[in-house]
C-alpha cells in the first residue's frame, strides 16, 4: 500500500468562481471548476461523480455550504456538507471539512481538519486491500 504512486487529477480548469462572488443556488459543471468565493448550494460535475474527467479544487479563500460530487477533488478552504468523490481527493493544509466524506483515493495534509466520518467507496484492489489513505505532511 504504501509503495503505490496515485496519479493526481491532471485535468484543466474551465470556469472561475471568483473571490468575491456569492453563488445561492446549485452549481453544476463540466471539466474542471475553481471556487474562490462562497456558494450556498450542491456543487456537483455533470453526470454525477459517474464523470472521471471532472476537477474541483476549493481554495483556501473559498466556502461551500452543499453537497460536493465530483470524480477529483481538491479542498484547501471550507466546506459544510458531504462529500462524494469518485477518484481521487486531497485535503490540503488549510482545509476545513464538516461533513461525511466518501472516497476511492485519499490524501490528508498535515494541518487539515475534519468533522465527519470518512468512508471508503471503492472496491478492493488486487492486493486484497480496501482502502487507499494515504497521510500527508507538510515540510515547507
Amino acid at each position: 500500500m504504501f509503495g503505490l504512486k496515485r496519479n493526481k487529477p491532471q485535468s484543466t480548469i474551465d470556469s472561475l468562481i471568483g473571490v468575491t462572488t456569492v453563488i445561492e443556488g446549485n452549481v453544476v459543471f463540466s471539466g474542471g471548476l475553481r471556487i474562490d468565493g462562497t456558494v450556498r448550494g450542491n456543487v456537483v460535475a455533470a453526470g454525477g461523480t459517474a464523470e472521471t474527467n471532472s476537477t474541483l479544487v476549493v481554495s483556501e479563500k473559498a466556502h461551500v455550504e452543499g453537497e460536493i460530487r465530483a470524480a477529483h477533488v481538491v479542498i484547501n478552504g471550507g466546506v459544510e456538507g458531504p462529500i462524494f468523490v469518485s477518484e481521487f481527493l486531497e485535503l490540503q493544509p488549510k482545509a476545513r471539512v464538516r461533513g461525511d466524506v466518501h472516497y476511492k483515493a485519499l490524501e490528508i495534509h498535515l494541518g487539515a481538519t475534519l468533522d465527519g466520518k470518512l468512508e471508503h467507496s471503492g472496491a478492493l484492489g488486487a492486493d486484497g486491500q480496501r482502502g487507499n489513505l494515504k497521510l500527508a505532511a507538510n515540510n515547507t
